[in-house]
């Protein structure tokens, strides 16, 4: 069993090197598996001729079950890396995506959203008997339904204006400089992923300092966008010429600064404390008057934690929910004290800062 290569390539297939690292050991994957497009018969033009950057090896599978195991194999490695907490990104396209998500969910992840990222520059259709395929999609899994797992709600609205972010994505095609080419002038890689989709799949569930895995890595997508953001990350690459032209990107990509990368606190990241311990410690006195914020009611706190207001006597969350003739009441944000002439939630004092 290997240690855990961080911030390292490896090549080779991916699910024998995974069987290598240790269980339990990554708090998010990212997994961009072949399409099964060789299968479906759909690398070529009308004239025969192969898209861009692709050759027959990239996408090898000779039927569905074999395709199906392939995919059965990498998922079962991928849920027995990630921590009980962890999350999986996997995207895919009709091709794939449908057969990848009946699998994880035979192997116990738990689906969270499916995001519909928008080509705003679709590829056309070469032979102009269907629709352009204008979308691809992620599916986000938990590792299973009891993960208590990471989500930047915050970190997503301040990215979309302040507005709560939606599953659908409109990002282009990766293109221009950022597109990597060969000796020949033709895209490098097939489906190169571009960095602002991965910015934002990281961003929305990962921390600074967490560890990324990402099985297929081709020319390092993930991988620089992790260093960017102050991830850990693991890249798995069977083909030499993608590990090369990682590798080049990575050498030429820097950290941002600690707080850029450091996404903001969510409420489930707030400590989960009884209020009567705020009491003990201080940091709220016995006798304080607590209010709702507009002051139309109000209680008194006790040395054991509880609020009495009249005959009624409870927790700050139980008096709240009475009081407003409410069937429950979340007496954190209810509940106000004075502080310097202004009103302050007590939910304030879960960051353990004196009252004053």
């Amino acid at each position: 069993m290997l240690e855990l290569p961080l911030d390292q390539i490896l090549r080779g297939d991916c699910v024998p090197l995974m069987r290598m690292l240790p269980s339990a050991s990554i708090d998010c994957v990212f997994a961009d598996p072949p399409y099964n497009l060789q299968l479906r018969g759909e690398l070529r033009r009308p004239d025969d001729s192969l898209v861009d950057g692709v050759d027959d090896d990239w996408d090898k599978f000779s039927d569905f079950a074999s395709y199906d195991a392939f995919t059965r194999d990498w998922l079962a490695e991928c849920h027995r890396l990630l921590r009980k907490d962890g999350t999986l990104w996997v995207i895919g396209a009709y091709h794939n995506i449908f057969r990848i998500g009946a699998i994880l969910q035979d192997l116990g992840f738990w689906i969270l959203n499916d995001v519909i990222w928008r080509k705003s520059n679709p590829m056309p259709n070469f032979r102009g008997r269907r629709f352009t395929n204008a979308h691809e999609t992620l599916i986000w899994a938990a590792r299973g339904r009891d993960s208590r797992y990471r989500f930047n709600y915050q970190a997503m609205k301040s990215l979309n204006d302040d507005i709560q972010m939606r599953s659908d994505w409109f990002i282009p095609l990766c293109t221009g400089q950022e597109r990597l080419q060969n000796e020949h002038g033709l895209k490098l890689h097939p489906t190169q992923k571009p960095e602002a989709l991965l910015h934002r799949v990281l961003l929305a569930s990962t921390n600074q300092d967490d560890i990324v895995l990402d099985p297929f890595t081709g020319t390092g997508t993930t991988p620089v966008v992790a260093k960017r953001l102050r991830r850990h990350w693991i890249g798995i690459e069977r083909h030499p010429a993608y590990v090369e032209a990682a590798m080049v990107r990575l050498l030429r990509t820097k950290a941002t600064s600690v707080e850029g990368a450091t996404s903001q606190p969510t409420k489930r990241d707030i400590p989960r404390i009884p209020f009567g311990s705020l009491v003990e410690q201080g940091l709220i006195a016995p006798g304080t008057t607590v209010f709702d914020r507009q002051r139309r009611v109000s209680a008194m706190v006790g040395p054991d934690g509880s609020l009495s207001a009249g005959d009624i006597r409870g927790s700050i969350h139980k008096v709240g929910a009475l009081l407003q003739n409410a069937p429950s009441c979340n007496g954190w944000t209810f509940w106000h004290f004075e502080r310097n002439g202004d009103l302050v939630p007590l939910d304030v004092l879960r960051t353990a800062q004196p009252v004053g």
